[in-house]
Formats: structure tokens, sequence, C-alpha cells
């Protein structure tokens, strides 16, 4: 937060950030953007590290582009906002984003290697991502990621990343090889991460039907909500909140599809309880408004019903930058919904203090931002 940057995200356009708070000391609203993705810029050649390959490597074939290489074949081809925190900062400033929330790309997540390879990945990429957040503590919180595949681990690098890298939490995939997040042999983790008061942030990975939506980008644009809405009734069916009241989640994309769904859920759990209560007898609407979601829904009508679903206190500003299916000017559609200044406030960066565990006042000062 440099004097620069905070002038230059000032002199934001009213088009791209329309509320301005008027307040006794000319501070606007805190902005957090809590669906970010981040890489190292380059990390060891993996395939020859573990022995195996199906892992991602970096290839910088020019001076700002590279390419994420899986066993010689392109996954995506990425810029320097997702390796260059300065290129970052200086984007964040562009479109008056205070706050990044940083997490690793899904595809890092790795679950289906040896588990001492994954948790020896996800020790890389988590001490990466806490060096990033040491040198902008103003400007970024970081989120980890687990060796989900074997629990105990998971445990231990939960705990690493909160008490030793002072990280916010985790990012986790929707299911583990397969395994929905309501198995049993995760309960460790959700009872350690309620103990820490650890963030979960779950975002859709390794979708489902691969052979059904191999055109027309459908495992990113189907795929990633409907996996999101089987780890939104996994959890609820299982009874994962039910048994980790305190548990902090929050879901992607809105929610992914569920919030489409949530009435046939109820009412299936309503008429066939033999089929749907056999874990947890509370109901599934009982739930909505104990997990947030964030804002990444692409439609001002569709953020309303959002809100008024989960309740304008558990949706969260979140983007997915740097990539395509993103928010160009995160908190754009917020502003633009007609939702109440309060409403918006809560979901520009008042919420995702709470979800973050996080106090305020490390930004304010530091931001020309404050939270109300």
């Amino acid at each position: 937060g440099s004097p620069k940057s905070v002038e230059t995200r000032e002199g934001v356009t009213p088009t791209n950030h329309p509320r301005k708070r008027t307040s006794m000391n000319g501070q606007r609203p805190l902005r957090i953007d809590v669906h970010t993705h981040i890489l190292p810029k380059n990390w060891p050649d993996l395939k020859e590290k573990y022995g195996y390959g199906g892992f991602v490597q970096l290839d910088h074939f020019c001076c700002d582009k590279a390419r994420m290489m899986v066993d010689g074949k392109c996954f995506r081809e990425i810029e320097p906002n997702c390796w260059d925190s300065e290129t970052r900062l200086r984007e964040c400033d562009n479109v008056a984003v205070d706050v990044q929330v940083l997490s690793t790309v899904p595809v890092m997540f790795c679950y289906w290697a040896k588990p001492e390879d994954t948790l020896d990945l996800a020790q890389y990429l988590n001490d990466h991502i806490a060096q990033v957040v040491s040198e902008h503590p103003a400007r970024f919180i970081g989120l980890g990621t687990l060796p989900m595949q074997a629990p105990d681990m998971a445990v231990q690098e939960l705990r690493r990343c909160m008490v030793d890298l002072g990280l916010a939490g985790v990012q986790i995939g929707t299911h583990v090889n397969g395994t929905n997040l309501d198995d049993p042999s995760f309960f460790p983790i959700w009872e350690e991460a309620q103990k820490l008061n650890a963030a979960i942030f779950i975002h859709p990975w390794d979708m489902l039907a691969k052979d059904r939506m191999g055109k027309y980008w459908m495992q990113w644009l189907v795929g990633m909500p409907t996996e999101t809405a089987i780890a939104i009734c996994s959890m609820i069916f299982g009874g994962v909140f039910e048994r980790f009241p305190q548990l902090k989640v929050c879901f992607a994309h809105g929610g992914g599809s569920f919030p489409q769904i949530a009435g046939r859920v109820q009412h299936g759990f309503d008429v066939r309880p033999d089929l749907c209560a056999t874990a947890n007898n509370v109901p599934p609407s009982s739930y909505v408004g104990k997990f947030w979601v964030d804002s990444l829904v692409h439609d001002s009508t569709l953020l309303k019903s959002l809100a008024s679903f989960v309740g304008s206190n558990r949706v969260l500003l979140g983007s997915d930058y740097p990539f395509p299916l993103g928010e160009d000017v995160p908190g754009k559609l917020i502003d633009e919904s007609g939702m109440s200044k309060q409403d918006a406030n809560m979901m520009l960066g008042e919420n995702a203090l709470e979800f973050l565990g996080v106090d305020g006042s490390r930004f304010r000062c530091k931001n020309g931002a404050e939270s109300q």
C-alpha cells in the first residue's frame, strides 16, 4: 500500500466503483476478494522429484506468458498476474480491491498422488502463499491446500497452516478421488478446522461426467456448479454441519447449482426420509444460512435471489481472479445489483472478515478503506 497505489485506487472511475461511502474520515468500505488463485513463478520438476507423471509444470515460453503443462499437454496459459504479486497489486488498485484472499489453482490439489508427495507439494505451495502474505500483509490473506486423501497428514498440515504460517484457513476440493465430503474419514479434519477457527473454502475440481462434457467448456460451465451442489448436499445429508456446528465453510461460485435445487432437496427429504435422512434427520433447509457462498454468479437477478436465499450476511465478494470465468471488476455485480448500501458493504468486505476470522484494522489504515 504505497501512496502511489492508494492514489491509483482512489482514481478508479465511478463506473467501476460507484459506492464511495461517506464517513467522517472520508474512507470507503473495504473490498475483500475471497476467491483468487495464485501460483509460484517456478517450482521443482515434480515428475523428476516424485518419479511419476500427472503433475503440473510451468513453461515460461515467453517473457509475459507461461503454460501450465501436464505430461507434455497444455492445461492452461497464464500471465504474470498469476504469479507476480506486484502485477496483482497494480491490477487490484485499478479496480479498487483492497485485499485478495490467495489460494492455489485447484489442479494443484493432486489428491490422486501418493500422500507423502501431495503433502510435500502442499507444503511448498503453502510456504509460498505465506511468504507472499508476509510481504504485503495489508493486501493479502492466505488459504493453504491439504493432502486430503490422507486425513492424518491433512490435520497436521492444517495445524501448520494456521499456527506456524498464519494463514486464515484452507481451500479444498468438492470431493477426494470420488469420495464425498461427508465421509467419516474427513471428520478429524473438520474437527481440527473447527477447533482452530479455520476458514474452509470449497472449490470444484476434477469434475464428474467428463465423457459427456467434453465439448462447449461444459466441465467448467455445468460440471463445476454440479460438483458444488453435490458437496453441499453431502455435507448436509451426512450431518457434517450438524456434527461440527462452528465449522466455517464457504462454497465457490455462489454455491453452484445448490440454491436452485434447494427446494427439491427439502421436498425429497420430506417425502422420502427413508432415503434422505439416513445419516441426519435435521431438515436440509435448516442449514441454509449456516455456510457462506461467494458472489460469482454473473447475473444481478441471481445475485439478489442468492442474497435473499442464504442471507446478505452469508455472501462474500469473490471474482475467480485472474481467470476468464471470473469477474473483471470484482464487486461490480454487487455495486450494480440495486441492493441496499448496508447489504452491499457487507458482501464487499465485512462478511469476509467474519468468515476469515481476521481483524479489519489490519487493512484499514493502509488502504484508505475501512470495515464498518
